[in-house]
Order: C-alpha cells, then sequence, then structure tokens
C-alpha cells in the first residue's frame, strides 16, 4: 500500500538508489480500456492482426500507457507531497503487446537542491528493456530539515 502523503527530502536519497519496480501484465482488455480513456482508436492497439502488419506479435500499448505507468512509479516512490515536473524523451523500443508483464523501474540520476532526475526503463525480461524515458520530480521542502 503506497504512502501518500510521506515526504521524501534530498538527504533522504542518493544517486544511483533503485525506486521500487512496478509489474502489469499487458492483457487485451486492459489496452481497450487503456487506449479508450485516451481517444487513441489506433487499430493496432486493439487488433492482433492490424498490429502484426506492423512487426508486432499481437495488439500492443501505446505511449501513453508506458508515460502513465512512469507517472504511476514516481508518484508511488514520492507520495502526492512533491511535483511531478517532466517525464520526458519517452523511447519505445519493443512492443509491450498482450501476454506480457512488463517490469517498470527508475534508478536517481542526479539530485540538484531538491530537483530529482530519475532514468526510467520497462522490460520484459532481465535482458529486454522495451522503454526509456526519465522524470523529473521536485521535492517539497520538509519542515525542520
Amino acid at each position: 500500500m503506497t504512502d501518500w502523503n510521506k515526504n521524501i527530502s534530498t538527504d533522504q536519497i542518493k544517486v544511483g538508489d533503485k525506486l521500487p519496480d512496478i509489474s502489469i501484465p499487458i492483457t487485451l482488455q486492459r489496452l481497450v480500456m487503456e487506449a479508450g480513456a485516451n481517444y487513441d482508436l489506433s487499430l493496432f492497439h486493439h487488433d492482433k492482426e492490424v498490429a502484426i502488419t506492423v512487426g508486432a506479435p499481437d495488439a500492443f500499448a501505446n505511449s501513453f500507457f508506458n508515460m502513465g505507468m512512469y507517472e504511476r512509479l514516481l508518484r508511488e516512490w514520492v507520495g502526492s507531497n512533491a511535483r511531478l515536473k517532466k517525464i520526458g524523451s519517452l523511447k519505445m523500443i519493443k512492443f509491450n503487446g498482450v501476454g506480457d508483464t512488463v517490469t517498470f523501474e527508475g534508478v536517481v540520476s542526479k539530485i540538484e537542491e531538491n530537483i530529482v532526475t530519475v532514468d526510467l526503463i520497462s522490460r520484459t525480461s532481465p535482458t529486454n528493456i522495451t522503454t526509456t524515458a526519465f522524470g523529473i520530480v521536485q521535492l517539497n521542502e520538509v519542515e525542520g530539515s
């Protein structure tokens, strides 16, 4: 269970720290719901035959799904008291498709004052990286620190 009221400060973290991973199975139902929620009605996100025409083995997650999971990863790490400033440079390397279980991971790469940069990756196995990005989080000043 996530502690949404936590206050992480820069003295509690260091470059190289790993965020707790999040894993999620990709199902056709999840893809249909997510694509419908953000009006991405491109057929390859819910139709296997169309997805195959672009080289995917099955229907696959769109960029909004990946960005949303990165946001969840960061938010579960810092709680609701920090500000997510940016999730950027999303690079989709391989498909996150139906039947995959995707793990989203983050590593603190930079700390400047109360601004923290996190390198983000998703993978379907230890050697199969599917997406990369970075996140920038502004930590709130903790009173008394």
